[in-house]
């Protein structure tokens, strides 16, 4: 029997660049099995940055707990802001491994789920498409797509991207960890 591979993402606003947010994430991944097959990206703008972390798991598999621990209250607190968004099943995977040098990765959050994904799609050019759906019910987003395409070409991409939906659209790098 073929297990569901599902994908919780988890994000992350804060002023910490890359290696100061690292440090501080370790606090919050307390699940024994959420780096397993794990991806973190990261995208910067006026000083702000977004991470989002991408946790696969095999459905039966699922064991996570995305919590940070109570400090004292003499440790100075640097603010991560952490929002849940939910697990996800990939229905669509045009690319299995992570970002290559040179491309960047664009993702589309839909609040509602389009009707089809047809014009999406065609938006590719060269790049791919991975599309994940909803799982659970209470996940924030009911879809999001997950673009690779080549970093020249991100901004004709969110271009295109607008011109078809108002969803909520967000440009990242992969970080290596």
């Amino acid at each position: 029997m073929k297990k569901d591979k599902i994908v919780q993402f988890v994000c992350f606003e804060t002023t910490l660049n890359l290696n100061l947010f690292t440090a501080q994430w370790d606090q919050y991944n307390t699940s024994a099995n959420s780096q397993t097959d794990l991806t973190l990206q990261q995208s910067e703008k006026n000083g702000v940055f977004k991470y989002i972390t991408q946790h696969r798991f095999e459905n039966d598999e699922i064991q996570f707990a995305f919590t940070k621990p109570k400090k004292s209250s003499r440790v100075v607190e640097i603010g991560i802001k952490e929002k849940q968004a939910g697990g996800y099943s990939l229905i669509q995977s045009e690319r299995k491994r992570d970002a290559e040098s040179g491309e960047s990765k664009v993702f589309v959050f839909f609040t509602d789920a389009p009707y089809g994904y047809d014009d999406y799609n065609k938006l590719t050019g060269k790049g791919k498409l991975n599309i994940y759906e909803a799982y659970y019910q209470n996940s924030k987003f009911a879809a999001i797509l997950e673009y690779f395409v080549k970093t020249t070409a991100v901004a004709s991409l969110v271009e295109q991207i607008k011109l078809n939906t108002s969803a909520e659209i967000g440009v990242y790098n992969e970080c290596v960890l």
